[in-house]
């Protein structure tokens, strides 16, 4: 699965000509906007972000940039003074796991700026590096964000690099955003099918034969946690995050028995340079939003997934009619 490149293109000139507002009428009309800039090449990434940037400081709206380093210099660089306006994120870092996007970086901004202002964000989720075992919750989490923010006063802007980017990822770009720019214009996506996306990509996830299985129930929910610690530790996870898989298989054990009928299979195993621990039940996980919702200071229980995606590197997830599948990724 090819992912965009970090840097884009070669240099244009720094004083090129730039549209006046790349993200289109939509971002400045619609209650929530969500489109999709094609760029080919650094200029055109550049003219493309930068004018929604600016634009957005001028009109007192908060901004925030997630996007991977080498883009996130760029756009520091070409924004000059008014950068420290402007929220900047690495999104190799922040966004490692798509799964924590949404609540991580996308809702804690939107979220503390004053009710009824509106607000801007550049999120570039997809980046070169991105692997097969990712992209679906990268395609998931680009189409989730349509179910997020319905009705909220917030655009997000989400940069693709045609010249990088498989045909396949493409399409999912125009199938979760009603909306792309091309060359500075904006056209609605006639393939715009959000929940069509979501239901495609949560694919099975195929039992992995030699890893170490243990079935759990209530009563052996202590020698499971202590079941997937000594073998991550085996298998060389130390320190913070062998700490991190411990609370995250306490969480997903303890949700398998409170939730998904008392029972469940847990395994870990070694990965392409991490640690992975799945839980199997027999629970049907209904809401896509599941742990992608930040949790209310008042608000009691109901975080466990939540805290899973902002530990773990990666989360994929199988929501099915016979049970549910959570498969995390630790990096050793």
């Amino acid at each position: 699965m090819s992912a965009p490149a970090e840097s884009p293109g070669s240099a244009g000139p720094r004083g090129a000509r730039e549209p006046r507002d790349s993200a289109g009428p939509s971002a400045r009309t619609a209650p929530f906007a969500h489109p999709a800039l094609f760029y080919a090449g650094r200029q055109e990434y550049l003219d493309g972000v930068l004018p929604f940037v600016r634009d957005g400081l001028a009109a007192g709206e908060p901004v925030a940039v997630a996007v991977p380093r080498g883009n996130l210099e760029l756009i520091r660089d070409g924004l000059g003074d008014i950068a420290d306006a402007v929220r900047l994120l690495d999104m190799r870092e922040a966004g490692r796991n798509p799964g924590r996007i949404i609540p991580g970086v996308l809702r804690a901004f939107a979220d503390a700026q004053p009710a009824g202002r509106r607000v801007r964000i550049v999120g570039e989720p997809v980046w070169a590096g991105r692997t097969p075992t990712e992209y679906p919750a990268c395609a998931q989490h680009e189409a989730l964000i349509n179910a997020a923010f319905t009705g909220r006063r917030l655009t997000v802007l989400c940069p693709y690099d045609v010249t990088a980017l498989d045909d396949e990822v493409l399409a999912d770009a125009r199938a979760t955003h009603p909306t792309v720019i091309t060359s500075g214009r904006e056209s609605g996506s006639s393939a715009y099918d959000w929940e069509g996306v979501v239901r495609r990509w949560n694919q099975p996830l195929p039992v992995v034969p030699d890893a170490r299985a243990f079935a759990f129930t209530a009563e052996t929910l202590p020698v499971a946690r202590h079941t997937a610690t000594g073998e991550a530790a085996r298998f060389g996870l130390a320190g913070t995050r062998l700490d991190d898989l411990a609370l995250v298989t306490a969480e997903l054990t303890t949700n398998s028995v409170v939730h998904g009928g008392g029972s469940g299979v847990l395994r870990v195993w070694a990965e392409d340079g991490h640690v992975v621990c799945e839980v199997r039940d027999g629970g049907r996980l209904t809401d896509p939003l599941a742990g992608r919702r930040p949790a209310s200071r008042d608000q009691r229980g109901g975080r466990g997934l939540l805290l899973v995606n902002m530990v773990a590197d990666l989360v994929r997830v199988h929501a099915g009619e016979a049970g549910t599948t959570i498969r995390c990724w630790f990096a050793r």
